[in-house]
């Protein structure tokens, strides 16, 4: 029996892949790993940023509660990304490992982004019931279905490093593209269109649902799991299983340069959430908008774009770049780079000018990083197999995804608790310690984090040996 025969609901034209090429060439690139992960990614792209101010403004829900519900969530939220993690590694079917769950987060993500701002209840205990169960449904069920499976895309797509590198960069270049939306665009629409007006709020998440799903089904259509088809032949089942949890958890933790390359994504991600999740709140608060009309929108705005350009520009320098020096050199000088940006963004103050300058620096040092992580992490997936003999995509992937969702409502709920009883939504100004602690969390947290990335991949060199070790790999199959 054919692979198609048995493939059954996956060999149908609508669910069949549309890549047969061997190699990575520019549809699967630009549907597949572009526009389907920006669509996918656009609605946490505007929770990182406006999340937590549509729930104080917006809803009027206390600091306190959505502090102990973010943290209390992040249990739940790593629990899911590892339990997904684990059933992408159990899945054997014609579409693959990752994809059937890329294909189901059409239905879940679409749904679960838009149930925060469908309110039906006036008190205010209602609503934070409504929140907690809202929330933990997108963060700890939706995302985490999608987001470790599309990571997962990466390491399974190919076995180039190039064509990884080339895969990881449009990737990242989506997720930067939908950070972006939220803070260049959004806050316009939320400082002169939708306001407080909750009505509002629900439309604009309403048509980003929608679009959301297309766009995933998309990324479906236009990905291969060559990888993973390797292990799968004509008219045979597809019988291999994954290993023991145990020893998985075994090859990975007994890997050193997979606890560099985690360590180095944890700091880099969480300081990074912190800095996005106050950014609203310190051109709102913190930097003089005079210059610019007195408009908190339109600073916000400005502060994205001079960190975007950058962003932009390095997307066609940083694959090139890692292909001649090596991946992590290049993420190590950028995050060199972001040191001396943020620093000249804090002596800045309130002076929208050198902000915005030290932004554009610090955004063009952490470009390499932002583009190059899953291609680092792949290769690290891949010496892990030179060495052990089984493949940990899933879980490496589940434990990356639940750092970076978990990235978000750990460090929001760091700063609401920064924040405290100081802060007042409904003030003409804050306190100048409300305006120190939003200035820390914008600006000097993540400049410290990069520091310690740069001495964290410093010692990475996992490539070193990688074209060696992947023959090696091939060599053993064929044996």
């Amino acid at each position: 029996m054919s692979k198609n025969e048995k493939g059954g609901f996956w060999s149908t034209p609508l669910t069949s892949s549309a890549i047969k090429t061997d190699r990575v060439k520019m549809p699967e690139m630009l549907l597949g790993y572009l526009v389907g992960p920006f669509g996918a990614l656009l609605s946490s792209g505007i929770f990182t940023s406006f999340l937590n101010k549509y729930f104080t403004d917006v809803l009027l829900l206390d600091t306190g509660f959505l502090s102990i519900l973010q943290v209390v969530s992040t249990i739940l939220i790593v629990a899911a990304n590892l339990i997904v993690g684990q059933l992408i590694e159990r899945t054997h079917c014609l579409a693959g490992k990752a994809r059937p769950w890329v294909l189901l987060s059409a239905l879940t993500l679409s749904i679960g982004s838009l149930l925060m701002f469908i309110v039906p209840f006036e008190s205010e205990m209602a609503k934070m019931v409504w929140i907690a169960i809202a929330y933990n449904l997108y963060y700890a069920v939706a995302y985490p279905i999608y987001n470790t499976a599309n990571s997962t895309m990466i390491a399974v797509s190919t076995r180039n490093s190039q064509d990884r590198g080339a895969l990881a960069s449009f990737t990242n270049i989506a997720g930067l593209g939908v950070m972006g939306v939220g803070s260049m665009i959004f806050p316009i629409l939320v400082s002169n269109v939708m306001g407080n007006d909750q009505n509002m709020w629900l439309l604009v998440m309403l048509a980003i649902a929608i679009f959301s799903a297309l766009t995933i089904f998309l990324q479906y259509k236009f990905t291969r799991e060559r990888v993973t088809e390797e292990s799968m032949t004509e008219g045979e089942e597809q019988k291999n299983s994954a290993p023991p949890l145990g020893e998985q958890l075994k090859a990975v933790t007994s890997e050193k340069w997979w606890w560099v390359i985690i360590l180095f994504y944890m700091v880099f991600q969480w300081s990074g959430a912190i800095k996005n999740g106050s950014m609203s709140y310190f051109c709102q608060w913190v930097v003089d908008a005079t210059p610019l009309g007195g408009d908190w929108g339109v600073a916000q705005t400005l502060l994205s774009i001079m960190g975007a350009i950058p962003m932009a520009v390095a997307a066609v320098f940083v694959v090139p770049l890692a292909n001649k020096f090596g991946k992590a050199k290049v993420v190590f000088v950028g995050q060199i780079v972001g040191v001396i940006g943020g620093i000249i963004a804090g002596l800045g103050g309130t002076n929208i000018v050198p902000v915005a300058i030290g932004v554009a620096i610090k955004c063009l040092g952490s470009s390499p990083a932002c583009y190059l992580i899953l291609a680092m992490l792949a290769d690290v997936i891949d010496h892990i197999e030179f060495k052990s003999g089984i493949r940990t995509d899933g879980l490496t992937m589940s434990i990356y995804s639940s750092l970076m969702v978990a990235a978000t409502p750990i460090m929001n709920a760091v700063f609401m608790a920064l924040l405290g009883s100081g802060y007042d939504a409904t003030a003409t100004a804050q306190t100048a310690a409300t305006q120190s602690t939003i200035g820390i969390s914008y600006i000097w947290i993540e400049t410290v984090a990069y520091a310690v990335c740069a001495v964290l991949i410093a010692m990475f060199t996992v490539e070193k040996n990688l074209p060696e070790e992947q023959a090696a790999i091939a060599a053993r199959k064929k044996g």
